[in-house]
């Protein structure tokens, strides 16, 4: 008999082409599924869904999936099974048995994602992979919070959405966006009902433009309010992106 599993993953994405199965290319979504498949014997790949998408290099510290499962196996006994099998650079973390109507994806009710720069004179060789260098170039971090203030709150986020997406509803709520600061790194912390395409990345290098004094605080309201994604700053750098939490309703 069939049963719906929800787990919580994390997983590297240095040397992953992104989340989503692509033709000849590393995925997370292709490995998990690969080990799944062995592991029920099964002829027909075992599929998995996710909460969303990850871009090539982008990490996730706390992604969620579901599949459905006819292995009568012990949550704990599974989670060992299956970080045996996997690659090292993806891990479960979390596994429980949910209504056969959850939905991964569908039923996401906010995600966190946390964006880091790594502002050092020098880059340590051990986070090149997991921030964004900038050279030593330090932000002014006021000026980054107060340009925040006008991306907080319900708007149509087009302009901070990548030209080629198809989704046609741009309107999401950013509920809370704040600033970190962790020895020479800078944090960005941004929590939401959903986010587009590239949306936090280009957040992240718009703001920064603001705290190089490349732009104005006051820029963001009309950036926001134009809905013209070449009126925003460029798309931030892939690795220093995290998918840190997906919220689900109680």
């Amino acid at each position: 008999m069939k049963k719906r599993l929800k787990a919580v993953i994390s997983y590297d994405g240095t040397n992953f082409a992104g989340y989503q199965v692509q033709p000849k290319q590393r995925t997370v979504q292709e490995e998990i599924e690969k080990v799944l498949t062995r592991m029920h014997k099964s002829k027909e790949t075992v599929h998995i869904v996710a909460s969303g998408r990850t871009d090539a290099r982008v990490h996730a510290l706390g992604q969620v999936i579901h599949f459905d499962t006819t292995l009568n196996i012990p949550m704990d006994k599974y989670i060992i099974a299956l970080n045996v099998q996997l690659p090292h650079d993806i891990r479960f973390l979390e596994m429980e048995e949910v209504e056969a109507d959850f939905h991964a994806r569908y039923s996401v009710h906010g995600k966190q994602y946390r964006y880091i720069w790594s502002c050092s004179d020098i880059l340590d060789p051990f986070r090149r992979f997991y921030t964004t260098p900038t050279n030593g170039h330090k932000p002014d971090v006021a000026r980054m919070e107060a340009a925040a203030k006008y991306i907080i709150g319900t708007h149509d986020f087009s302009c901070f959405c990548a030209a080629n997406t198809s989704v046609k509803d741009k309107v999401r709520t950013v509920e809370s966006l704040r600033f970190e600061t962790h020895g020479d790194e800078l944090h960005m912390v941004i929590s939401g009902n959903g986010f587009l395409y590239n949306m936090v990345r280009i957040i992240a290098g718009t703001l920064w433009e603001v705290g190089t004094l490349k732009r104005e605080p006051e820029e963001l309201q009309q950036i926001v309010e134009s809905m013209d994604r070449g009126r925003a700053g460029k798309t931030a750098a892939p690795q220093g992106l995290y998918l840190e939490k997906v919220h689900y309703p109680h």
